[in-house]
C-alpha cells in the first residue's frame, strides 16, 4: 500500500530544508534495507511498511528491497553492518531494541558502535503480552492467580528486547521459563500458536499483524502492554491499545510487585531505551551529507504525507516518527541508560539465567 498525495507546502518545505535533495539521483538503483532478524517479526513488518513509501520519495524512485540477516539476536547483522562503508547510498540498516540492549549491557559479542552510523529515521513502538485461553481466564487485572502456573516462553535471549517482558513477569511473581534461541519474535508467536509456548509478547507491529487475530479467534487473551510515555516521562496507556492495561497497572494490582525501587527503576530505564525509540534506520559510516539529506527529506515527506498517520496506526501503531536531527537525538536516548540500571540488570541476568556480561 502506498501514499502519493503530498501537499505542495510540504513538498516546498522539504526542498528548501534539504537543498542537496535534488542533487542525488537513485534512478534505476535498488536500495537494500537490511534487517537483522527473521522475516516473521515486528521489525520485518516495520521495514516492509516503510519501504514502498520511501521508494516513492527518494529521488529517482529506486526499488527498496527488505532483506533479512538473522542471527545471535541481531548482533550478527549489526556486526556485519559495522564493517560496511558508504559506496553509493543504496544500503540501509534497521535496528530494534534487541540490537540496542546488547550494546547497552556490554555483551561481548557486540562489535558495533552506534556513534559510527548515520541515523535518518527512528520510530517508537509498544508491546503486548498475552496468555493462552486457559490461563487467560484466570487473569483479573492482577497476576495473583497466575503466580502458581509454570509458563513457557519462546525467547531471542535475555539480553535482547525480551529483557523487558522477562523482568516484568519476574517482578509480578510469575514463573516463566524461556526457551532461548529463536531468531525473531514472530518465531515466538509461532511457538505460541503451536502450543509449544503458553505466554508470548509482540511489539505493536507484530501484534497488529498477526497476534490480534489470535485474540479475535479466541486463541489468546491480552494481559498487558508496556505502556507509553507522556510529556513528563510518566507511563500511561499505549495509544494503540488504550483498552489494555499497562504493566504498571498490573504491577500495582499484584501482591508483592512494586512500582518504585531498584527493580522498577531498572525496568523502566530499559523500557524507555527499548520502546519509545524502538526502531532506527541507519546509513553506513562515511555517508556524505547530500545522501543523508536525501534520505532525511524522503522520510520527512513520508511522515508528512496525507493519510500517513491513519495508515501507520493500522500497520505499525500510533507512535511518533523522528527524522534527521530528531532521529539523532532519539538514537542517543535509545542507546543510553544509567550506570545503576545497567548494574542492576547485569546482576539480575547473572542470578536468573547465569548470563555474565562483566
Amino acid at each position: 500500500m502506498t501514499i502519493k498525495t503530498l501537499s505542495s507546502a510540504v513538498a516546498v518545505t522539504a526542498l528548501l530544508a534539504f537543498p542537496a535533495f535534488a542533487e542525488v539521483d537513485f534512478s534505476g538503483e535498488t536500495v537494500e534495507w537490511v534487517i537483522p532478524f527473521s522475516e516473521t517479526g515486528g521489525s520485518a513488518k516495520w521495514a516492509n511498511f516503510f519501504a514502498p513509501l520511501l521508494s516513492e520519495q527518494l529521488p529517482g524512485n529506486p526499488t527498496v528491497v527488505v532483506k533479512f540477516m538473522p542471527g545471535a539476536g541481531s548482533t550478527k547483522g549489526a556486526n556485519w553492518f559495522q564493517e560496511q562503508e558508504h559506496e553509493d547510498g543504496t544500503l540501509l540498516f534497521g535496528t530494534s531494541g534487541s540490537t540496542q540492549f546488547p550494546f547497552l549491557l556490554g555483551d561481548p559479542r557486540v562489535r558495533y558502535e552506534y556513534a559510527d552510523w548515520t541515523p535518518v529515521m527512528a520510530s517508537g513502538t509498544g508491546g503486548v503480552a498475552y496468555l493462552n485461553p486457559k490461563d487467560g481466564a484466570k487473569f483479573d487485572g492482577s497476576a495473583n492467580a497466575l503466580q502458581d502456573i509454570d509458563f513457557i516462553y519462546g525467547s531471542q535471549g535475555a539480553t535482547r528486547l525480551d529483557l523487558v517482558p522477562l523482568l516484568a513477569w519476574e517482578m509480578l511473581g510469575m514463573n516463566v521459563e524461556p526457551v532461548f534461541g529463536i531468531k525473531g519474535r514472530g518465531d515466538g508467536r509461532l511457538m505460541f500458536e503451536r502450543g509449544e509456548a503458553t505466554i508470548d509478547y509482540q511489539t505493536s507491529s507484530g501484534y497488529l499483524g498477526a497476534s490480534a487475530d489470535l485474540v479475535a479467534n479466541g486463541q489468546a487473551v491480552p494481559m498487558m502492554t508496556w505502556g507509553a510515555l507522556d510529556e513528563d516521562g510518566n507511563i500511561v496507556r499505549d495509544p494503540t491499545f488504550p483498552d489494555i492495561p499497562t504493566f504498571k497497572e498490573v504491577c500495582e494490582a499484584t501482591d508483592g510487585c512494586e512500582t518504585s525501587g531498584e527493580a522498577w527503576d531498572a525496568w523502566k530505564a530499559f523500557f524507555v531505551a527499548g520502546f519509545p525509540v524502538q526502531k532506527i534506520a541507519f546509513l553506513p559510516a562515511g555517508t556524505p551529507d547530500d545522501v543523508r539529506d536525501a534520505y532525511v527529506a524522503a522520510f520527512e515527506a513520508v511522515r508528512s504525507a496525507d493519510g500517513f498517520s491513519e495508515l501507520a496506526a493500522k500497520q505499525v501503531g500510533k507512535y511518533p516518527v523522528f527524522v534527521g536531527e530528531g532521529a539523532a537525538r532519539a538514537t542517543v536516548a535509545g542507546t543510553t541508560v544509567s550506570d545503576e540500571a545497567k548494574a542492576f540488570v547485569q546482576n539480575w541476568l547473572q542470578e536468573a539465567y547465569g548470563v555474565s556480561l562483566n
